[in-house]
C-alpha cells in the first residue's frame, strides 16, 4: 500500500499518522480500514475491475458496515490505491465486475438512463423520491433487495482467483457478506432518515429489484463454455481463473423500485333483499343468471367506494358462507370481508360510514350493509374460528301434503339438537364431492299461516353447512330424517330466508 504519510485525495486530507484531518469519525475509521487491507489483493482486484466496496467485502477481516456508505467511491479508491501508475490509471467510472454497479450506487432507470450516486445518502434520496411518488402513508418499512444470479457467479470466480494466490491469508477464510445484504447495510440508515420512518418487519415493504441490463451483459461476463469450465474447475478444486472471464466492462443493472403494503381488511354484514340475486356471478352458456349478484353489487358499491378511499391496487370480497340465488339474507346480515391490496392510506371511520349510507340508499335496494369498519390482520383467524362454531337461523314457508295438525306443531317444536345425515344434494353433485355429513338441527318452531291449512312458517336454528331445502323435502331419501319423514307425508319448501348468522360469540 502507499505510505500512510501520503495525503489521501477525495473527501479529506491525510495526516502523518494516517488519520483524516477534517473528516468525521466514520471517515477516519474507513480510512484506517482501507490502509490495513492486504495491498497485493487490493491491487489485483482493482486491476480486475472490482469496485471499492466489493474489495472491503472480500478482503477485510472486519465487519462490513454502514460507514462505507458515507464515503464517495473516488475517495475510497484513493485510500485503496497503492500509488503506482497501473492502479492510478484504472477506470474509476467503470462498472464493477462483481456487483455490476449495485454497491457503487450506479444503475439504469426505467428509461435506460444511467444514474450515479456519490454516496449512500444520495442513493437513499433517489429511492425516497420514487417511494413518495407512490403516495403511501407509513411510519415504518421493510427493505427487500433482489440481485441477478450472475453477481453470485462472478463473486465465486473472484474468490476462486484470490484463493489461488492468497490461500493462507486469514481474511480469505472469513465469511463474506452478500451483495444484497451489503446494500441493505449501506442504505438502510440513510433511508430511515430520508423517509422519516423506522425500519422493522413492517407491513409496508420497499423492494429494490436489480436485473441485468441485457442478455449481452451475461455474455460479456463469460461464455457458456467458460462458465462450464469454471464450474468444473471449482468441483475439481482448481484455483485458476480464465484470463478472459472479466475482459469486458459490464453494463450496470436496471433498478426497479416497487412498494407494497400487506392487504388491509374491512368487515361488515350484508343483507340480500331480492330472490333473484346470486352471491357470486352466475353464468350459464355465456348468459348471466339473476338480476345481479351480491359480489358484483358489493364490489361495485363497497369495493368501488373503498378502493378509491384506500388508493389501493385491487380488492376481493369474502363472505362467511353463502346463500342460494332464491334465498334472502335478512335479520342480522351475513359477515363479510373486503380485502384491499397495496393500499396507500386507510379511510377514516367517518368515510366508511358515508360509504355504508351510500350503499343503503341505492335505488334498487337489492342489498344493504351495516357495521362497515376497518379490521386488523387477525380477521382471517376470526372468520375461520367463527365458521367452525357458526349457527344459522332460517325462516321457511313449508307446504305439506295434508293439513297441519296441533300435534305436528308440538312434535316439531319438541325436537332439540336433532342429528341428521345428509348426502351431498343432487342439485350440487356436479360441483361437490359425494360425501355424507352429520349435521345438527338445534331447535325448530312452527308458526301457523292464517287461512292456509297446508302451509306453515318454520323457524329453525342449525349447524353451519346444513342443507335446509333438503332437510325439508328429503332429497329422494338422501337426507334422514327430514321434515317429510318426521311428519309422515310429502313436504316441500316454498320460500327460504336466512334470519341470522352467529359467528362464535357474536
Amino acid at each position: 500500500m502507499a505510505d500512510e504519510t501520503k495525503p489521501a485525495s477525495g473527501d479529506s486530507a491525510g495526516l502523518s499518522n494516517g488519520l483524516v484531518s477534517h473528516g468525521d469519525h466514520k471517515s477516519r475509521r474507513v480510512y484506517q480500514a482501507a490502509r490495513s487491507l492486504h495491498s497485493g489483493a487490493v491491487k489485483d482486484l482493482l486491476s480486475l475491475g472490482v469496485c471499492e466496496r466489493c474489495i472491503f467485502r472480500l478482503v477485510s477481516v472486519e465487519a462490513f458496515d454502514s460507514d462505507l456508505s458515507s464515503v464517495s467511491a473516488s475517495t475510497l479508491r484513493s485510500w485503496l490505491e497503492s500509488g503506482d501508475e497501473e492502479a492510478a490509471s484504472s477506470e474509476e467510472s467503470s462498472c464493477c465486475i462483481v456487483c455490476l454497479g449495485v454497491l457503487q450506487f450506479v444503475f439504469s432507470d426505467a428509461k435506460q438512463t444511467l444514474v450515479r450516486s456519490e454516496c449512500g445518502s444520495d442513493y437513499a434520496a433517489r429511492v425516497t423520491d420514487l417511494v413518495k411518488e407512490e403516495g403511501h402513508e407509513f411510519d415504518s418499512f421493510g427493505l427487500e433487495v433482489y440481485v441477478p444470479a450472475t453477481i453470485l457467479e462472478n463473486e465465486r470466480a473472484v474468490l476462486l482467483y484470490l484463493k489461488g494466490k492468497y490461500n493462507s491469508e486469514s481474511w480469505l477464510q472469513s465469511e463474506k457478506i452478500s451483495v444484497k445484504d451489503a446494500l441493505k447495510v449501506l442504505v438502510l440508515d440513510p433511508l430511515k432518515v430520508s423517509l422519516g420512518a423506522k425500519s422493522d418487519s413492517s407491513s409496508f415493504q420497499i423492494r429494490l429489484t436489480y436485473s441485468k441490463a441485457s442478455d449481452e451483459a451475461q455474455g460479456a461476463s463469460e461464455t457458456t463454455r467458460e462458465r462450464k469450465k469454471r464450474k468444473t474447475d471449482e468441483e475439481n478444486g482448481s484455483t485458476s481463473m480464465s484470463e478472459n472471464s472479466f475482459e469486458k466492462v459490464y453494463e450496470p443493472c436496471i433498478l426497479s423500485i416497487h412498494c407494497n403494503k400487506m392487504p388491509i381488511f374491512f368487515s361488515g354484514r350484508y343483507f340480500k333483499y331480492s330472490r333473484n340475486v346470486s352471491q357470486t356471478r352466475w353464468i350459464i352458456d355465456d348468459e348471466r343468471m339473476g338480476e345481479a349478484s351480491v359480489e358484483v353489487v358489493h364490489l361495485e358499491l363497497i369495493g368501488g367506494n373503498i378502493l378509491p378511499a384506500c388508493l389501493g391496487d385491487s380488492y376481493k370480497f369474502h363472505a362467511a358462507g353463502r346463500e342460494d340465488i332464491d334465498v334472502r339474507m335478512l335479520g342480522s346480515g351475513r359477515p363479510f370481508l373486503i380485502e384491499v391490496q397495496n393500499s396507500r392510506k386507510c379511510p377514516s371511520q367517518q368515510s366508511l360510514t358515508e360509504i355504508e349510507e351510500k350503499i343503503n340508499k341505492s335505488e334498487k335496494k337489492l342489498v344493504g350493509v351495516k357495521d362497515l369498519k376497518f379490521i386488523g390482520s387477525q380477521c382471517w383467524a376470526m372468520m375461520r374460528e367463527g365458521e367452525a362454531e357458526k349457527q344459522k337461523q332460517y325462516a321457511a314457508i313449508v307446504w305439506i301434503a295434508r293439513p297441519v295438525e296441533e300435534k305436528d306443531i308440538d312434535s316439531i317444536s319438541s325436537l332439540k339438537e336433532l342429528k341428521i345425515l345428509q348426502k351431498t344434494p343432487v342439485r350440487v353433485l356436479h360441483r361437490r364431492s359425494p360425501l355424507e355429513r352429520e349435521r345438527t338441527i338445534h331447535w325448530m318452531k312452527v308458526e301457523k299461516i292464517k287461512g292456509s291449512s297446508h302451509y306453515f312458517l318454520l323457524h329453525l336454528c342449525t349447524q353451519a353447512g346444513t342443507y335446509i331445502k333438503e332437510f325439508v323435502h328429503g332429497d329422494l331419501g338422501r337426507t334422514t330424517p327430514s321434515m317429510g319423514s318426521i311428519l309422515g307425508c310429502r313436504a316441500e319448501i316454498i320460500q327460504l330466508d336466512v334470519t341470522d348468522v352467529k359467528m362464535g360469540d357474536s
